[in-house]
């Protein structure tokens, strides 16, 4: 759009409201206003002038202050009802979120989960409305910094006499007979109060705190830098939360290290609290727990390895040794940015169960199996023609609402099998329903039989693994907002504009805030001379 050039000779961008060198009303009606509207020194915003484009519109939606806010609301509801039902990574993790929140919390909680409150800050909606913050921050910002940097940059010393009339504090004194002394005077006092006084044909500009201005943009660009790390969270290998459990002598890959780092559980141990061994004060508190029932310490010692060269698939890595360690509460493994805290633990969880295959009349043993809870095998060859085949496992069994047999998680909590048992007398098979303190025979035929002899159990830890390489953004960002407020609220920007027209002295102020305090201070810069004391215009009717 073409400039629109004032008639002092200034060119000002299309849309400005006061002209930027002498802060003449441009295109303004009157409409009985006595004072200036001063927001962003009447500078054109490019939300008031382009209106046309999508790409205009987009802006002007983004850069309204009452989207922000509203923005900034739905942001705080969003976030106050994540916390009414508890977060996925709270829930057991032995069961699916899904069956979590539907069996425990009913429709309520079914809904909740569909809606992807139970990942609240991980859901696609939620980072959608964080990036519509972001991006009304920066737009908003952009929108008024630009426009009033410009202004404030190339604002005149020499006001015209309408913008001085027009200000909030305004005097004028009709006759100085010796101006060029009382405006030395003046100015010398001006400085000394470090106010940075401008002079040109016999006009004065002093101004101070300027920086003050910018307070609220440095806080916007402290969140966008603090919004910035927080979404940085949902790039692999920046942010990592997650909960390994592990037993006893087993190697398994640390979640979020793509497969670098392996963690092997050596050995589990707890202590708790034994009143005999203990100080008389924690006596009545182990009796009425009971003795031995609190924990005092559990620590998992652990061996972590390092994955050499690249991973292919269906190998086992190798892998090489890099330190022993012992992971206690508050007192984590760290290595490579990584922290790995013991959080919880589960003692003599079922590992393997041993059965023998019998026959049912005269109780002889055609061998032995051990099955392993976690990774069972389809077939078992126990020799001489006898074998035993899985031909179904329930991890966790329960028989659900029709009466047939299922599991409720893959935890071997409650395990149970049914087997296909072939001899050489019945080379098709028998089959067999084994569950703990529990064997059901679909035939009373059978000649054979499972016969549960015993099991093994193991110790598991549950280690959090944590990665935050976002911390670095966060803080930054949170000092850059303290810094933003500090200056905004501790210092305010204040202009005094003194003009000589003929024998007569115009004063005008502005500041952003503190009115008093700027009116108390041109007082008292005036005090000793003949100049008039400025009088405080919104107070006139």
């Amino acid at each position: 759009m073409n400039e629109v050039k004032c008639l002092c000779g200034h060119s000002n961008p299309h849309g400005t409201v006061l002209c930027e060198s002498c802060g003449r009303p441009i295109q303004e009606k009157e409409n009985g206003s006595k004072l200036l509207d001063m927001k962003y020194d009447g500078s054109a915003r490019r939300s008031q002038t382009y209106k046309r484009t999508p790409v205009d519109k987009i802006w002007n939606f983004f850069s309204s202050v009452k989207v922000g806010i509203w923005i900034i609301v739905l942001i705080l509801i969003a976030s106050a009802i994540g916390t009414i039902l508890p977060q996925v990574m709270y829930i057991p993790p032995n069961v699916t979120p899904k069956d979590f929140y539907r069996e425990e919390y009913g429709v309520i909680g079914q809904l909740y989960y569909q809606l992807g409150f139970h990942e609240l800050f991980s859901s696609w909606w939620y980072i959608v409305l964080i990036g519509a913050l972001a991006a009304s921050l920066v737009i908003a910002s952009l929108d008024r910094f630009v426009p009033l940097y410009r202004a404030l940059k190339k604002q005149g010393v020499t006001r015209h006499e309408s913008f001085m009339r027009r200000q909030r504090l305004f005097s004028e004194t009709p006759s100085v007979t010796d101006a060029d002394a009382q405006l030395k005077m003046v100015k010398e006092k001006l400085e000394r109060k470090r106010y940075h006084v401008r002079e040109e044909n016999g006009s004065l500009l002093a101004e101070k705190n300027r920086f003050s201005r910018w307070g609220p943009y440095v806080n916007h660009i402290g969140l966008i830098i603090f919004l910035f790390g927080a979404m940085l969270r949902f790039v692999p290998g920046m942010y990592v939360d997650d909960v390994l459990w592990i037993r006893e002598g087993e190697t398994k890959v640390i979640p979020g290290t793509d497969g670098k780092y392996f963690l092997k559980s050596d050995q589990f141990i707890m202590e708790t609290y034994q009143k005999e061994s203990e100080d008389e004060v924690f006596e009545n508190a182990i009796t009425r727990v009971g003795d031995g029932s609190v924990a005092k310490n559990y620590q998992t010692n652990v061996t972590l390895f390092e994955r050499k060269g690249e991973a292919l698939i269906g190998a086992d890595p190798e892998l090489e040794k890099i330190k022993d360690e012992q992971i206690k509460v508050n007192q984590p493994l760290k290595h490579d940015s990584y922290a790995l805290y013991q959080v919880d633990f589960k003692l003599n969880e079922l590992n393997k169960m041993k059965f023998s295959l019998i026959d049912k009349e005269t109780e002889e043993s055609f061998g032995e199996l051990a099955i392993d809870l976690l990774d069972p095998k389809k077939q078992y060859d126990l020799g001489n023609g006898y074998k035993v085949e899985v031909a179904s496992y329930l991890p966790d069994f329960y028989f659900n609402s029709e009466g047939e047999p299922a599991t409720k998680t893959r935890i071997p909590d409650n395990p149970a099998f049914v087997f296909k048992m072939i001899s050489p007398d019945k080379p098709e098979g028998e089959t067999s329903f084994v569950a703990i303190q529990q064997t059901i025979e679909p035939s009373e035929d059978n000649q054979m039989k499972m016969k549960f002899e015993g099991v093994e159990t193991k110790n598991l830890s549950a280690l959090t693994v944590r990665k935050d390489n976002t911390l670095w953004f966060l803080g930054l960002g949170g000092a850059i907002f303290m810094i933003g407020v500090t200056q905004g609220m501790y210092w305010n920007h204040r202009r005094i504009w003194i003009r000589r027209n003929g024998d007569a002295i115009l004063l005008a102020g502005h500041t952003n805030k503190n009115w008093y305090g700027i009116k108390k201070e041109m007082e008292a810069v005036l005090e000793g001379t003949v100049i008039e004391k400025p009088a405080d215009q919104s107070d006139e009717k």
